[in-house]
């Protein structure tokens, strides 16, 4: 059975409670969502990890700790991530349900009041964070940034897009530059969190065996204002469309080139296109009898991996390959081949009904984890366009071939990267 979620309207705070008795746990997420901006990146992601770090009563990742493990082994966890062109915090707990636990405390309650607490009661000495913990979280933030250098088909699909949408918010990484890091001060960190508070959309998530009169309780801990007045959220805008692809090439110490493609499309996932979209990516480079795969990696054999990603909150289809530098050309010339192949109508019904069920699987799949479903409705959220799963399905379900066809026809090919060896430059 599919889970549908309910929304409760809390106080300044709104619960999307997903009931389903399938988990033996309760996973807790809280979607703090704000525009993606330069200014605001890097002290979002340390802001992030410092709310991880301590509360007013726990002032120390040691304490926390101890602290969840008494809660019969919670899991706490924090992160950010881009959506289309909005910069979303997420701060995740798992706890186990007391339904299934002899004598047990009340687990819900105090995993809420948990989470409250580190939402709006962190530690703040002298009015700010502590320098410390800060410093600690810097270290290990940049850390995490460097780590995206050192894995160079990470590092070349950051470059895609700073140079394909380069005066775009989407060019920015969540996590922002070392840099920033590094100069962010305790005073400007404590500025972002009290903004945070004031303007962001900020939402919670339960999925477990619940009902909706426990999600009003959670809701009611909370005490954000319900007057504040949230900031503009950005909307996905594709720009730039070019006459001709823009071409980078760049040189690092490698030995295998990475040739990375974006394509621009205005089909996001607010479109009645969008489910056609997703099954044209997928036939295109998203599933292992894509023509990606089959005929760059496989057939002509010069490509370590070809695939496709689609980035449904904004509007552009990525494509990796990983190629030896002499291949270059000819890789570039059969990765646009097989979108025209698909422009032209040049693939088989078998093959649109087999990437069909691939998706449906895909989206099944995902609704077997409490963060993946979780993650499937927030997507509508973003997008101000709530879709329910067996929506969804129905949607993937109803696609034609003449539907794929079409949405190919909207991709526009805009920028060409492709990084490789210092030695192979000429």
């Amino acid at each position: 059975m599919i889970q549908e979620e309910e929304v409760v309207q809390g106080s300044g705070l709104d619960v999307h409670l997903i009931p389903t008795a399938k988990y033996k746990t309760t996973t807790l997420v809280l979607q703090i969502k704000a525009a993606l901006t330069r200014e605001t990146a890097a002290k979002r992601a340390l802001l992030a990890s410092v709310l991880q770090s301590a509360t007013n009563d726990l002032r120390s990742r040691k304490q926390i700790r101890l602290y969840l493990d008494d809660l019969y082994g919670a899991a706490f966890h924090t992160d950010v991530q881009k959506k289309g062109e909005n910069h979303i915090i997420s701060m995740r707990m798992e706890i186990a349900n007391e339904k299934y636990l002899k004598e047990a405390p009340s687990l819900f309650h105090k995993s809420i009041s948990f989470l409250q607490h580190a939402l709006e009661d962190p530690y703040l000495p002298d009015g700010k964070f502590a320098e410390k913990v800060v410093n600690e979280e810097k270290r290990t933030l940049k850390q995490r940034i460097q780590s995206i250098y050192d894995d160079k088909m990470r590092y070349a699909n950051k470059r895609l897009l700073e140079v394909m949408c380069e005066a775009e918010p989407f060019s920015i990484h969540p996590y922002g530059e070392v840099g920033e890091v590094e100069n962010i001060s305790l005073r400007e960190l404590t500025d972002e969190y009290r903004r945070m508070l004031e303007e962001d959309d900020i939402c919670l998530y339960i999925v477990g065996d619940m009902e909706p009169e426990e999600a009003k309780e959670a809701a009611s801990m909370f005490t954000l204002d319900p007057d504040r007045k949230l900031a503009a959220r950005s909307s996905a805008v594709n720009h730039n469309s070019r006459t001709q692809p823009r071409e980078k090439i760049e040189t690092d110490d490698i030995q295998q080139g990475k040739l990375h493609l974006g394509y621009r499309t205005p089909v996001t996932f607010s479109d009645s296109r969008f489910p056609a979209l997703q099954v044209m990516n997928g036939l295109f480079g998203g599933f292992p009898n894509s023509k990606l795969f089959i005929n760059v990696r496989e057939k002509e054999s010069m490509a370590y991996y070809a695939a496709s990603r689609y980035e449904s909150q904004k509007g552009i289809i990525l494509v990796m390959a990983g190629i030896e530098v002499e291949d270059y050309e000819k890789a570039v010339a059969i990765i646009k081949e097989q979108m025209e192949d698909i422009r032209k109508g040049r693939f088989a019904d078998r093959d649109v009904e087999q990437t069909k069920g691939m998706v449906k699987n895909q989206l099944l799949e995902t609704t077997d984890n409490p963060r993946g479903l979780i993650e499937l409705y927030y997507q509508g959220r973003n997008a101000d366009h709530p879709r329910t799963i067996k929506e969804w399905l129905q949607a993937v379900d109803d696609v034609t071939r003449e539907d794929v066809i079409s949405c190919a026809e909207t991709l526009e090919l805009d920028t060409i990267y492709f990084l490789r060896s210092k030695e192979d430059n000429k």
